[in-house]
Formats: C-alpha cells, sequence, structure tokens
C-alpha cells in the first residue's frame, strides 16, 4: 500500500487552465474584499468618513505625539460609561416596563399618541435620543397594532423621532453633540439648562400642537406585551446608582477616572454581553473627528479660513453642515474654528432636523418602520421630511429673532 504514488492520484491541470482558476480565484478574493468594504460603508458611512478625514489630515500634519493631545478622553470616557449603563437598563427592560406603566392609564387613541411621542421627548433627556428610539419605536408599533391604530404609525414614529432629537438637546448627557460641547465650554449645569429651556419648552408645545388635532376614539382592553418581565432588583438598583454617577461625573461632581472603573468592574462582574451593545463605532467617529479637527487647526490657512467663514453665523452653518454630516460630526468639526459655543450648541441640536442623517439616531425609526412594513417607506419619507421642515423653520427662525 506504501508503494502507490500519490503524484498520479490528481493530475496537473493545464498551464492555461491553471492561469485562468489562479485568475478567478484572485478576481473572487478582490470582490469579497470590495464586498466588505461597501457593507462596512452602508453600515457605518459616519465612521467611514471620519476615518478617510483622520487619514489624510495626515499628509497635511505627519504624526506625532501631538495627536494625544487632539483627542478628549475626558468625553470618550464619560461617553463610553454613558453607554455601558444604557445598554445595561435597556437589556433589563426598564425603559420597556416604564413604558407599559403609562400606557396601562391610556384611555383614548389621542392619548395613546400623546404617550407614546412625550416617552421619548422626556427619556431622550436622561437615556439620549438613540437609547430612546431603540426602546419605544418598536414598542410603539407593537402597541398601535394590538390597539387597532396601525395606520397611524408612520405619523406617530416621525414624531417620536422629532421629540427624541428635540428632547434630547435639553441636557448634557441627551446627546454627544452636548456632552462634547458641554465639556468644551466649561459652562455650568444651571447655564446650560437655561441657554437650552426656552428651544426645549417650545418643541413641546408644537409637538402638542400636533397631537391634539388626532381622534380621541376610546380604546377598549389595551393590554401591551401581555405579562410583564420580571426586573432584577440588584442589577438595576446598580445600573441606576451607576447612572447618578455619570450625571455626577459629567456635573465635575466626580472624578472621571472613578467612574470609569467603576463602571468596567461593575460590568464585567454582572453582565459582560453590554459592553457588546455599547457603541464602540461612535466612540471611534469621535475618534477620527477629533485628529481630523487637531491636525487642521494646526495649518494657519486652514484654521483662518473655517474662523472667517463661521465668524457670526455660527448657528446656521451648524445646521447647514448637519445636513450633510450628521450632527456629531459638524459639532466636533466646527468647534475647533470658533469660539461661540453658545450658537454652536443650538445650531448643531437643531440641524438635528432636516434630512435623514442630519441625526443619525433619525436612521434608528427609519429602519425600524421600514423593516416592518417596506412598502411604507415612502409615506414615511414624506411624512419625515415635512415634519422636519417644519420644526426647524420654526426653531431656526426663533434662535434668530432671539439672537437680534
Amino acid at each position: 500500500m506504501y508503494g502507490i504514488r500519490l503524484s498520479n492520484m490528481r493530475e496537473r491541470p493545464p498551464a492555461g487552465v491553471a492561469f485562468s482558476l489562479h485568475l478567478e480565484g484572485d478576481e473572487w478574493m478582490v470582490q469579497e474584499k470590495r464586498g466588505r468594504w461597501l457593507a462596512l460603508l452602508r453600515k457605518e458611512p459616519v465612521l467611514c468618513i471620519a476615518a478617510v478625514c483622520a487619514a489624510v489630515s495626515t499628509l497635511l500634519n505627519p504624526p506625532s505625539p501631538a495627536y494625544l493631545n487632539y483627542i478628549d478622553w475626558r468625553v470618550l470616557t464619560l461617553l463610553f460609561c454613558l453607554m455601558a449603563v444604557m445598554a445595561g437598563l435597556r437589556e433589563l427592560g426598564v425603559f420597556s416596563r416604564l413604558g407599559r406603566q403609562l400606557l396601562c392609564r391610556v384611555r383614548s387613541a389621542r392619548q395613546l399618541e400623546c404617550v407614546l411621542v412625550f416617552l421619548c421627548f422626556f427619556t431622550s433627556m436622561a437615556i439620549t435620543n438613540d437609547v430612546a428610539l431603540l426602546t419605544f419605536v418598536p414598542f410603539s408599533l407593537e402597541v398601535l397594532t394590538l390597539a387597532g391604530r396601525e395606520e397611524r404609525a408612520v405619523p406617530v414614529v416621525v414624531f417620536q423621532t422629532v421629540a427624541a432629537n428635540l428632547g434630547s438637546m435639553a441636557t448634557p448627557i441627551g446627546n454627544p453633540q452636548n456632552l462634547y460641547l458641554y465639556a468644551q465650554s466649561g459652562r455650568g449645569l444651571g447655564d446650560f439648562l437655561a441657554l437650552m429651556l426656552p428651544y426645549t419648552l417650545l418643541s413641546g408645545l408644537m409637538l402638542l400642537l400636533c397631537l391634539l388635532p388626532g381622534r380621541s376614539a376610546p380604546l377598549a382592553g389595551l393590554a401591551p406585551g401581555g405579562a410583564e418581565p420580571s426586573l432584577r432588583r440588584r442589577r438595576t438598583g446598580m445600573y441606576l446608582l451607576l447612572f447618578l454617577a455619570s450625571v455626577s461625573s459629567v456635573a465635575k461632581l466626580l472624578p472621571v477616572w472613578l467612574l470609569t472603573a467603576a463602571v468596567v468592574v461593575c460590568v464585567l462582574a454582572a453582565d459582560r454581553r453590554v459592553l457588546r451593545r455599547v457603541d464602540w463605532s461612535l466612540l471611534a467617529t469621535f475618534v477620527g473627528f477629533f485628529l481630523f479637527v487637531g491636525n487642521l487647526s494646526r495649518l494657519p490657512a486652514c484654521h483662518d479660513f473655517f474662523r472667517a467663514v463661521l465668524a457670526h453665523h455660527e448657528a446656521v452653518c451648524a445646521v447647514l453642515a448637519s445636513q450633510a454630516l450628521s450632527n456629531v460630526p459638524a459639532a466636533l468639526l466646527l468647534s475647533g474654528f470658533t469660539d461661540n459655543g453658545t450658537a454652536l450648541l443650538v445650531g448643531t441640536n437643531l440641524g438635528g432636523l432636516g434630512t435623514l442623517i442630519a441625526s443619525m439616531a433619525s436612521l434608528i425609526s427609519y429602519k425600524q418602520v421600514v423593516r416592518r412594513s417596506p412598502y411604507k417607506k415612502g409615506k414615511y419619507l414624506l411624512w419625515f421630511t415635512a415634519a422636519n421642515l417644519v420644526f426647524l423653520t420654526i426653531l431656526l427662525s426663533g434662535y434668530l429673532l432671539l439672537a437680534l
């Protein structure tokens, strides 16, 4: 048996065929890599833009140890801690339970829509606009179906999206750009809340006016979601304490390093899977734009040009930049070229209205609706565009009048 010649068991293909197979294999590998890059671009377009901007900027300013100074490590760690805590609470079903408790008191279709929309408005102030929409949009779609109000899904989700984006501007922890700009400005918590209060109140009033004309038909036997899921009290209490610690750290009452250590230790001890829920791509996007802005700001010509463009037009420029880049990258990019943090803060928050990518949180709602009902894509975009343009026009006009 050992005398068998293995070389004869498989004949070598002719040279031309072998060359052809080699080319086909190389072409397949190229197509596979191209497909991976396209998939990444579709999934994380803003991250890809940040990576390209950072890479190109290194040609203008070669890498050096000074790069580490470009990155605002305090903002990154605070953002990580908040995302980890919110992911833990969401995993435990705390926010869904809150929604169910409120729905128990609903008696009419109008009340139902108001509760679903204002859940996003108020909770986004504490849990961020992304988490509010991730939690309450799927929840709302189920509840509307149970209530026989599925035809109202598109307008309700559109107003939920507007509510989450506008409600989140009320606090420093409502969205990533607020956290960053608040840390950069050095202003006190009271000053921040007072600055954003008029726009928050006007936004809430506009949402209420949009919802009041709805039908007030009675709802009989609405029982969303069946049995209440049991809460793990100790773990829930742990995450609530970590949330309070995060707020204290944002207000500069607790050292960031102590908060970060507590969050990492508690999450690793309680449930490591929570770390998978952290939006690591958002953190990487921050790093990319930190490097890009840092490199540009060291070039006198670029620095002077952007400062001249932004001078006295910070809010409008922030709104326009947000429509193409999204408001978080716009805040990171423009903050390096202006000292008018107030205008930039208002502009990037109002800039979350407009296009579908003006606030990346808006894509969460869109994907949820389209995944469930693909035929509603056109209707959703129509409602979304109309509502966003109306809210943006009124709120931006209000800001410009106050700025006179």
